[in-house]
């Protein structure tokens, strides 16, 4: 009975992730692309200017880098070193190739959605509410007339769901103390029988407590105070990251050129580099692009959430600093990591799969003792899974928000709960759960990507307008 629940979930999750839902992503950022005129490659300077250059005298609740930070809490996370080997294992090193691919037109995706969500916002008493939701109801109605409620209110059921379910709270905190325990007793040697649900080691017990503890008191001050420890622990964590990985390219940069190579030629002949492993460049393809929309979440639906409670008074000026948040998660780190691991060889290594595969390239390819490596790694997964844990209880309470009709005190309850999931999270090991919770994050795109499509020409016209604005400020 369980196993046909599980087998019918599995193949909703593969057709939900698959192609389809693929394609639609990447045709709206090409559109988007085409009709910004390429203003992911022309704006990108001024973009990382203005992303820690804040606005003066805008509305909203936390600064635009604060805004950013959010959005970049939820979307940094363990896919940026789990998934990413995963792609690299299951599509080849030309994954790392289609997944920047899926970026660079997600990068046009996520500014038209930092724009769309300033433009279509709900100021009220400095509180700020937008996102899909908002655009999707009175930018479409501005746009066609009729009555598009009943998708935004999709949406926001599919957020609430997705981060409730599993993509915040149990894959996030299942990460953290799986990490922690690999780390610190990884042959479960000290464990804990907890009646009625089993033995487990008393560094899960313990890291989970401590995590809960640390979610509640970040997320009882709502956003103000997520955004405020997301400036702090997100830019670090990036930081460190970043900086570790381009240590161990820097010292293996005699094998970088080699690695490029080995990763354009398996992006478009794979049998040639994995000898015949990856059948396709379909294959590579879907491992990337799937990838690389997962990572960063453009087209998803979910920053620009957090980008309507930036104090800004210019929709194209966040829409821009929003679009950073892709360059740094996929085509920065992520690359990194895939790189990491193609020079290191850690794809090739036989029995390794998910974290195991980057824990073998850090401590193979950094010039430190493997265990210092690894320690590194395991703090990057923690600091990854915690932030993405704070950045989605925003999105799912906003979404929230908007299908009660603003009733706090529903709210605040969905705040408690959340927190229990992340309690309860380590002791959970249905995969119906994840799998529930990745169908959801899926459907997202579905209604935001719809008006996308259809508010394109805003986008392009509210561009347009603020940079003939501009020059003649000069």
């Amino acid at each position: 009975m369980w196993k046909m629940v599980n087998d019918c979930l599995q193949a909703i999750d593969d057709f939900v992730w698959g192609v389809p839902l693929m394609v639609l992503i990447l045709a709206g950022g090409l559109l988007l692309t085409i009709r910004t005129r390429g203003l992911q490659v022309r704006r990108l300077p001024l973009a990382l200017k203005w992303m820690v250059q804040n606005e003066e005298g805008g509305e909203g609740e936390v600064s635009s880098f604060g805004a950013l930070c959010t959005a970049l809490s939820a979307t940094i996370g363990t896919g940026n070193i789990v998934g990413v080997a995963t792609a690299v294992c299951a599509g080849g090193p030309g994954a790392i190739f289609w997944m920047v691919v899926a970026a660079f037109f997600g990068m046009a995706t996520k500014y038209s959605e930092g724009l769309l969500a300033v433009k279509y916002r709900v100021m009220e008493a400095g509180h700020a509410l937008g996102g899909p939701f908002y655009y999707i109801e009175q930018g479409m109605r501005e746009r066609f007339g009729g009555n598009f409620k009943w998708l935004a209110k999709l949406f926001a059921l599919f957020g609430v769901c997705a981060g409730l379910l599993g993509i915040g709270t149990i894959t996030q905190v299942n990460g953290i103390t799986s990490a922690a325990q690999n780390f610190f007793d990884p042959n479960n040697a000290s464990t804990v029988t907890i009646p009625g649900i089993g033995t487990y080691s008393w560094v899960v017990v313990i890291v989970s407590a401590l995590v809960t503890i640390f979610v509640a008191l970040v997320l009882i001050g709502g956003i103000k105070r997520i955004s405020t420890v997301a400036q702090i622990v997100v830019p670090f964590m990036a930081v460190i990251y970043i900086v570790f990985a381009l240590v161990l390219v820097i010292t293996n940069i005699t094998k970088v050129p080699g690695a490029f190579v080995t990763v354009v030629q398996a992006a478009f002949n794979p049998q040639a580099i994995t000898g015949g492993v990856v059948g396709s460049m379909i294959v590579a393809m879907q491992k990337g692009v799937a990838r690389g929309i997962f990572s960063n979440e453009a087209g998803l639906g979910s920053a620009p959430i957090a980008a309507a409670a930036a104090q800004t008074k210019e929709p194209v000026r966040q829409g821009l600093v929003s679009m950073t948040g892709t360059f740094i998660d996929t085509i920065v780190i992520c690359t990194l990591t895939g790189l990491s691991i193609v020079i290191t060889g850690a794809w090739q290594v036989e029995g390794l799969e998910g974290v195991a595969v980057t824990s073998y390239a850090f401590e193979n390819g950094l010039p430190f003792p493997a265990r210092a490596s690894s320690l590194i790694l395991m703090l990057c997964l923690v600091f990854f899974a915690f932030t993405t844990i704070l950045g989605w209880d925003y999105y799912s309470e906003r979404c929230l928000e908007y299908l009660s009709g603003g009733k706090m005190g529903v709210v605040k309850a969905y705040r408690w709960l959340y927190i229990l999931a992340v309690f309860v999270g380590p002791y959970m090991t249905v995969s119906a759960v994840w799998t529930i919770a990745d169908i959801f994050n899926g459907l997202m795109a579905l209604p935001n990507m719809i008006a996308l499509f259809a508010l394109s020409g805003i986008v392009a016209k509210e561009t347009k307008a603020f940079f003939e604005a501009e020059k003649h400020k000069v």
